[in-house]
């Protein structure tokens, strides 16, 4: 079977595990938290950068800071993982579904106002397959109806909007670094904080309400309580692992773009033959090869095209179901037909394999059997 996907793990990773074992100090922001900290720095310029131990405890941290409150409301778009959602249930508010542009699969900045209220705080723009959200845009209409913009950048590690790293445009930007993921730690992820003193609150929350890590810098002589908070830091043994990751960055996006224009070169012709569609890639957007993915015309030969594919042992998988069309999507009031370009795209999408140390015969079989199945 090929899988789906499949973690790229060198001796350099396992050199940095090793070392952070070693230090006897594995708790969270140890010497390797350090190091990818400046490596987002240094490479994308990122400042006030946070790991977590998972980008859903970053999507709640976010909606924290951002205050949202029990009878609040937030923009998000329906075709998502359950963590965006699950981040404005957590504070008491309301999350708002929003249908979808059916070329980018990102949230349709045309259906947006219209689904701003007086209760509407915020905006989760999601950046799908590491594609950006047109972010002047939603900038534009957050400035505007005076909204927080949190992004769900976790598909978009060093994927930009034009020239800018995904995740910094917005008030927050949460990363992941799950196993499934372009680079991984595990489970992890980060939260980056455009303002600064909503960085120090960051800081404090991520570390159980206290201000230990101003005291870890120096900046107090002791920590004390200060505010609500929880445990999101996690073990430097897992950052050992992401900063090997981040080492490698250059090698893991080449082997993963050659790996997607491949599928995207040999797919050209199906889709000239209106076949299916690949994906598309707006001018403003510069991907990150995060997936590959087809849309077939109608659902049955998605899941035809799918079961066929698992016979010839390649698993190829679909993706989210909508979340307005789930059993608690129901209990918040949504129904079929609510989103209708979510509801329509979501059946017809499909997933191929992409991990960085895919073979070039695992590869070319691949092509060959999508080609043979849909033509």
């Amino acid at each position: 079977m090929i899988p789906f996907a499949k973690i790229s793990m060198t001796d350099i990773e396992k050199k940095y595990i090793n070392q952070a074992l070693e230090t006897n100090k594995i708790c969270g922001d140890g010497e390797f938290t350090k190091k990818v900290n400046q490596w987002f720095l240094e490479r994308e310029g990122i400042n006030n950068f946070l790991l977590t131990t998972s980008c859903t405890h970053s999507l709640e941290l976010a909606a924290l800071l951002a205050n949202l409150q029990p009878g609040d409301e937030a923009l998000v778009p329906s075709y998502t993982f359950v963590s965006t959602a699950d981040a404005i249930l957590l504070r008491g508010a309301k999350p708002v579904f929003v249908d979808i542009d059916c070329r980018t699969f990102n949230m349709d900045i045309d259906k947006i106002e219209e689904k701003i209220t007086q209760n509407t705080k915020a905006i989760f723009p999601v950046h799908y397959a590491g594609i950006s959200c047109d972010m002047d845009r939603i900038m534009e209409i957050a400035k505007r109806y005076h909204l927080t913009v949190i992004e769900d950048a976790a598909q978009g590690v060093l994927a930009y909007y034009k020239d800018k790293p995904l995740g910094t445009i917005g008030d927050y930007g949460c990363y992941s670094f799950h196993e499934t993921k372009n680079y991984v730690m595990g489970e992890g992820g980060a939260i980056i904080v455009k303002d600064n003193q909503k960085f120090l609150d960051a800081e404090i929350i991520r570390e159980k309400g206290t201000n230990r890590s101003q005291f870890i810098k120096g900046v107090v002589d002791k920590y004390t309580w200060h505010n609500v908070g929880s445990s999101y830091l996690p073990s430097d043994v897992l950052a050992g692992m992401l900063y090997g990751q981040l080492e490698r960055a250059e090698e893991i996006m080449e082997k993963r773009m050659h790996i997607w224009n491949t599928y995207h070169q040999t797919f050209k012709s199906l889709e000239e033959q209106e076949k299916l569609v690949r994906p598309y890639i707006p001018d403003y957007a510069k991907h990150n090869a995060h997936m590959y993915y087809l849309v077939l015309p109608n659902e049955e030969l998605r899941n035809n095209v799918m079961e066929q594919l698992k016979k010839e042992g390649i698993l190829a998988v679909f993706h989210y179901i909508p979340l307005h069309t789930s059993p608690m999507g129901r209990k918040l009031g949504y129904k079929e037909g609510d989103l209708p370009v979510t509801e329509e795209y979501a059946k017809r999408l499909l997933r191929l394999p992409l991990y960085p140390d895919m073979s070039k015969e695992e590869l070319d079989f691949i092509c060959k059997k999508v080609y043979e199945i849909v033509a």
